[in-house]
């Protein structure tokens, strides 16, 4: 399933869906701020 069979590979995947969010969750909260 999607060519996750090597570990470095899944690690990239959790980590761009993690920088993903972050981005989301901090635009969120200095928009809020302004």
């Amino acid at each position: 399933m999607l060519g996750l069979t090597d570990s470095g590979v899944i690690a990239a995947y959790l980590l761009t869906i993690a920088s993903a969010v972050l981005c989301v969750v901090y635009g969120l909260v200095n928009w809020r701020k302004q």
